[in-house]
């Protein structure tokens, strides 16, 4: 599983390496971020490795990441960024995760997370020779008269957390200030209750996609989710919502 994990983050991040050199060489120099942003934070992979080190701990049955993968679909939190330039390069921003894109991403990978439960633990009680009946449905019954709860209300009182928090997101996305867009370093200054961090990242416009990539003195953390890069897409009348 370590294996197939790391040789999928492996080619991950080979395609982001082509994707932002290709975008460097060939993107506009155009300054002007000016309008509404939008970004959908992947957390596919994070909750497909989080759910699978769970469910391995069930003894006698076996599932693959490729297993995870497939389903747990479309689990993005969108993060919303406002700039407006008041001079050439600068000018104010606020950025925000929305709260309901992150309950409905929540939600979803739990659903995916309990539908593979159900068929594993299906499986454990016909090795265990159970006689009832071990489909989606008659497991759900069982869990709910074993717990009195739902298998999704009961992974997510009792199993792991399959995202980052609420809060560990809006700590590291939401906040409003000031910025300047120096050559390709997009300096953003968050501004809080008299104190001000800065935070100096590169970016790369290219037409109604901005791309935001690590801040050159950081590390990288290895982790599965580490923020960057983030691909904000240009808001208009047809792609808004």
């Amino acid at each position: 599983m370590k294996n197939a994990v790391c040789l999928f983050v492996i080619l991950l991040l080979m395609f982001s390496t082509a994707l932002l050199a290709y975008l460097h060489f060939f993107a506009g120099e155009d300054q002007d971020l000016s309008g509404e942003w939008a970004a959908q934070l992947a957390m596919r992979e994070q909750a497909a490795v989080t759910a699978l080190d769970w469910l391995q701990e069930i003894e006698g049955v076996s599932v693959s990441l490729e297993d995870m993968m497939s389903s747990m679909q479309n689990l993005t939190v969108q993060v919303s960024l406002t700039m407006e330039q008041t001079e050439r390069g600068a000018g104010t921003f606020h950025c925000a995760i929305q709260a309901d894109s992150y309950e409905a991403c929540r939600q979803a990978a739990y659903e995916a997370f309990a539908e593979v439960f159900r068929a594993l633990l299906g499986e454990r009680l016909h090795m265990a020779g159970y006689e009832g009946g071990t489909d989606q449905e008659a497991v759900e019954a069982l869990v709910a008269e074993s717990f009195g709860m739902s298998t999704v209300s009961y992974l997510m009182a009792y199993g792991p957390a399959l995202l980052p928090s609420l809060e560990e997101l809006q700590e590291q996305y939401e906040g409003s200030g000031t910025y300047e867009a120096d050559g390709d370093s997009l300096i953003r200054r968050f501004e809080e209750d008299g104190v001000v961090i800065t935070r100096e990242e590169h970016y790369i416009r290219k037409d109604a996609c901005l791309i935001l990539t690590r801040e050159a003195a950081s590390e990288d953390t290895g982790a599965f989710f580490d923020g960057y890069p983030v691909v904000y897409l240009r808001l208009t009348q047809q792609n808004r919502g």
